[in-house]
């Protein structure tokens, strides 16, 4: 099916070529005005100036979309990710505004042990059916691409049972999906005292039924004082090489511990979070290829210091952003608030934070090459802002919900 949209108010992060985005160059997002766009088949076929139109595309084909005193941008790319959850925890939320802290939730049995009871106790079909619920809404605010993170099984069966749930995602819905198994999200109740024989459990009893199956495509741990340590962690990454899978790694959300640096080793795809930020640490993260992906909407719902996207940025690191959506912590995948949020609360330029939601994004999960850009041969994942009157009033009006429409290949939200 071939769809024409014409007179586009703006056409934004128009590229011929795909880069990680770093420093300065995330400023840098290309757009043309007064614009058409050709889809074919579910991808970006051709685009340019209307002055152009009759030459490119001198036969109209039977769809025509008239975009006039719209913006179109690439879908968000959402690289970090908890959407498989059992149960909501906002009895939680209210322990949180009466001053009780994430760690002191945890210790009483809260947080993530909470989620993995809640799960364990609920049925495939179940985490299926909420989970895809939750996918379609985020399609409608504009999500095309989505990581999604097991973690909240903690046992052999529950976080094999996540991670055939997102399998099954993967092959129904539209939107390019990449799976993370995050076995070691938090140690269990039953291993408490027993740190190594949850780890041997992951490495033994876990990752080979993971790669036989091939359910995940990276490996994630949550480095954290309390939680693993760089230590363990680099032990259950290692483990998991063996069967392809690449780290994408929780960092320096609470405290800085050395995690970055050996996240650095262990040449991860992205070290996610980075609220807790040293000197080194910036400098040891802007030096190497990985990924800076911030999570400002944790930081928000957990009332912490943002992450320092200045000095990151500043320091010529490539930066993504991501939702986190998941229950505890950051209970929505709204990205466009995340871009909002980022200008707002961090600093960033406007064309700052949608590079970094779009083609920083999709690297972050190795799509830089399919989403994250308006570039022929790309999957045509396209946002329909409404009417607006500039780019910056997508993160100033940070408050309406300014997406019209969402196309995905060739179905729309």
């Amino acid at each position: 099916m071939t769809t024409l949209i014409i007179n586009i108010q703006q056409l934004i992060n128009v590229r011929a070529e795909t880069h990680l985005l770093q420093g300065a160059g995330l400023a840098e997002l290309p757009s043309i005005e007064h614009a058409f766009l050709l889809v074919e088949d579910g991808m970006i076929a051709d685009y340019g100036n209307m002055y152009e139109l009759e030459l490119k595309v001198p036969q109209l084909p039977k769809q025509v979309i008239d975009a006039a005193g719209q913006f179109i941008l690439p879908c968000w790319c959402d690289s970090h990710t908890h959407i498989v959850f059992a149960k909501s925890r906002e009895e939680e939320f209210i322990d949180k505004v009466k001053g009780v802290s994430y760690a002191e939730i945890a210790a009483k049995g809260g947080g993530i042990l909470n989620s993995a009871r809640k799960l364990n106790e609920a049925s495939e079909d179940e985490l299926f059916n909420s989970a895809w619920k939750r996918l379609e809404e985020l399609a409608r605010l504009g999500t095309g691409a989505i990581e999604i993170k097991s973690g909240y099984g903690l046992t052999v069966e529950g976080e094999l049972k996540m991670l055939r749930v997102i399998k099954k995602l993967k092959e129904k819905s539209p939107l390019s999906i990449k799976a993370t198994f995050l076995g070691a999200h938090s140690f269990p109740a039953v291993f408490k005292e027993d740190h190594t024989g949850y780890i041997n459990s992951i490495i033994n009893d876990m990752l080979p039924v993971i790669g036989n199956e091939k359910l995940a495509d990276y490996i994630d741990v949550f480095c954290e004082t309390g939680f693993f340590s760089p230590e363990e962690m680099e032990l259950i990454c290692t483990a998991g090489a063996a069967y392809g899978l690449k780290p994408k790694l929780h960092i320096n959300q609470l405290n800085s511990i050395g995690g970055l640096q050996k996240a650095i080793e262990l040449n991860a795809i992205s070290a996610d979070h980075l609220e807790t930020m040293t000197d080194e640490d910036v400098k040891a993260i802007a030096s190497s290829s990985t990924i800076g992906t911030l999570l400002p909407t944790a930081a928000f719902f957990l009332r912490m210091q943002y992450q320092p996207a200045r000095r990151l940025i500043d320091a010529g690191t490539a930066i993504a952003l991501a939702s986190d959506f998941n229950p505890g912590s950051s209970p929505s995948g709204n990205m466009n608030f995340v871009v909002a949020l980022s200008c707002i609360q961090m600093k960033m330029l406007p064309e700052e934070a949608i590079n970094a939601a779009t083609i920083n994004g999709a690297f972050a999960m190795e799509l830089q090459h399919e989403l994250g850009s308006i570039s022929v041969g790309k999957k045509a994942n396209l946002i329909f802002t409404k009417p607006i009157p500039s780019l910056a009033y997508l993160p100033y009006a940070f408050g309406s919900n300014l997406v019209d429409k969402v196309l995905i290949g060739e179905k729309f939200y």
